[in-house]
């Protein structure tokens, strides 16, 4: 099906053509329409057309008004001020548009108009490490992002940039083949588990290559090895892959993040185009040797000396930077997955590197005019006391412990809860699931993405307040009316006048699309969260002031039911773009 014009849209043109038929000489005009607390819209746009044309606002925006047709879309216009136009809608077009909604699946919500490539580096774990509370926000944002831009009708290509290159898998290699049983496992193996083993073994490994020159030597000599390619170095070092892919996957299917093997290409995936990189800037003056290494610089960033910062592509030592690594991506990122955007959702603590990183491909001819490259640079999650979210201990919180209070926390709530729909333990443990993961994801994703965030549970999981619980609440009562209406069914019905609630939560309601097209072009999920709280406190009021099972007549009990019923299939899309679950039942 097509997609449905908004109201707003609707409007817009209306004005829009009438302006232009009051005014000729003005051409195309804008109206300068939004919405507001003095009628359903506003038009400002003939103040600025008549200082321009030297005339009269005033008599400019009464010629509009001549030439507005009435009737189906505009129930009432009034003149106010110095030329602003006051407009109210009429119910019969709401519920219209309402319905044209509702018989689509996608709620009328077109597909972007020019859809392109992205690829979009997030979700960046390290091989052989724990997944602390720092890997949340770039897991949960990508997600979301990917969600959003899928829908649009946008082509995306997941990349997973995970940590599984470096000096450390020489001391790990190393110990692994002189303790060469450390990663057996007797049958199917637990993320748990292999995290565990992990653990033990990078622990020995780094006691013992503290402890002892000589396993510092062997260990160093095995980096060289692994980076020449070596097969028994190489089959070793992908164990360590493989085992940190089962507990990856194991806290990534806890947060209800899809993660597939071949969306990972981790820094190991970009080796052989390193030196070509260097070779490329170098010859292109791009890149200079400084002190034997090879940097690139910047007029605008310098040390603390006040000597210039360079971004170091290749050490003196002939390693390979990050800068390197990042350089080779956005070669094959655009080179070979044609890609028009590149989409990073990496802490904001390195927006200085990737500021050099985008400004070098610029110069080197890698990132072009019709390739942007985009750093979703992300806040840092705090402890209820406004600092890094720590243990009492002081170290890093691990990820899966944090998700795990969310869940336990949040199903106690749902046990209380449940008693009167005789839910059994399995389904009381699947909905806390449900909402514990939703209420961790939603309190990121309610929040500027550049914005740093306290973690506190008790709000977290509270059925008050701009939570994801809330949110889940409406959908799922919303399923009770419908369930409990009998042999009542959703059905519009323009030719009922509106109440007050059932305007505010229908005029609502037309703006999803709206609302969903601007969070695509900013990358702003918070937007999309801002809108799906504000439905769900329109549904509550909505609720309160208008019965819906026992109104009036029998048409009015289905067009309250038409407007719950898409309120529910909205809230339902919207917080499924944000990857959280809505229950049938809380």
């Amino acid at each position: 099906m097509a997609s449905v014009p908004s109201l707003a849209s609707s409007l817009h043109q209306r004005i829009a053509d009438a302006l232009s038929a009051a005014l000729p000489e003005a051409g195309t005009a804008d109206p300068l329409l939004r919405r507001s607390d003095r009628a359903d819209f506003q038009a400002n746009g003939m103040l600025a057309l008549a200082k321009k044309l030297k005339g009269n606002p005033r008599e400019l925006a009464a010629k509009v008004v001549e030439g507005l047709p009435a009737g189906d879309l505009i129930q009432d216009v009034e003149v106010s001020g110095p030329g602003f136009l006051n407009i109210t809608i009429t119910d019969k077009a709401i519920v219209e548009t309402l319905a044209a909604r509702a018989a689509d699946d996608r709620l009328g919500v077109p597909f972007a108009e020019h859809p392109g490539t992205t690829v979009i580096d997030y979700a960046q774990p390290n091989v052989a490490k724990e997944m602390h509370v720092g890997h949340l926000r770039n897991s949960v944002i990508g997600d979301a992002v990917v969600r959003i831009l899928e829908f649009s009708g946008e082509t995306v290509v997941r990349r997973h940039h995970i940590g599984d290159w470096g000096t450390q898998f020489g001391m790990l290699i190393q110990y692994l083949i002189e303790h060469p049983h450390e990663l057996d496992h007797k049958g199917e193996v637990s993320g748990e588990e292999a995290m565990s083993s992990l653990n033990r073994l990078y622990k020995a490994s780094r006691t013992l290559f503290d402890s002892d020159e000589e396993f510092k030597a062997r260990a160093r000599r095995r980096v060289v090895d692994l980076q020449a390619g070596d097969e028994e170095t190489l089959a070793l070092w992908q164990r360590f892959v493989d085992e940190s892919k089962i507990y990856f996957y194991s806290v990534f299917d806890k947060l209800d993040v899809a993660i597939r093997d071949e969306d990972i290409v981790g820094e190991s995936g970009y080796n052989h185009m390193l030196a070509e990189t260097c070779r490329l800037l170098e010859e292109s003056g791009v890149a200079v040797r400084s002190n034997g290494a090879l940097c690139v610089f910047f007029d605008d960033v310098k040390g603390p000396d006040g000597n210039p910062s360079p971004l170091i592509v290749q050490k003196s030592d002939g390693g390979f930077g990050y800068a390197a690594t990042d350089l080779s991506a956005i070669r094959d990122r655009v080179g070979n997955l044609k890609a028009d955007t590149l989409l990073y959702v990496v802490d904001a603590r390195q927006s200085l590197h990737f500021k050099m990183v985008f400004e070098t491909a610029r110069r080197a001819g890698w990132l072009t005019g019709e390739v942007k490259a985009v750093q979703l640079g992300f806040g840092t999650v705090l402890g209820k006391d406004g600092k890094p979210f720590k243990t009492r201990e002081g170290e890093t919180v691990r990820l899966v412990d944090l998700l795990d209070e969310a869940i336990d926390r949040a199903t106690a709530v749902v046990r209380e809860k449940s008693e009167k729909l005789g839910l059994t333990e399995e389904e009381i443990a699947e909905r806390g699931t449900q909402v514990g993961i939703g209420a961790v994801k939603y309190a990121d994703l309610s929040t500027s993405v550049s914005r740093d965030y306290k973690f506190d549970l008790d709000q977290m999981v509270s059925l008050n307040g701009d939570t994801s619980v809330y949110l889940q609440y409406a959908y799922a009562r919303i399923q009770s009316i419908l369930r409990k209406a009998g042999e009542a069914r959703p059905a519009a019905h323009p030719e009922l006048a509106l109440a007050p609630a059932e305007r505010a939560l229908g005029m609502h309601l037309d703006q999803f699309g709206e609302n969903l097209a601007e969070v695509r072009t900013s990358y702003e999920p918070h937007k999309l969260a801002g809108y799906l709280y504000q439905l769900a406190s329109h549904l509550t009021t909505f609720y309160d002031q208008c019965p819906v099972l026992k109104a009036d007549t029998p048409q009015q009990v289905e067009n309250r039911l038409f407007l719950c019923d898409l309120t529910a299939r909205t809230l339902r899309q919207g917080m499924g773009l944000l990857g959280i679950r809505t229950p049938e039942q809380l």
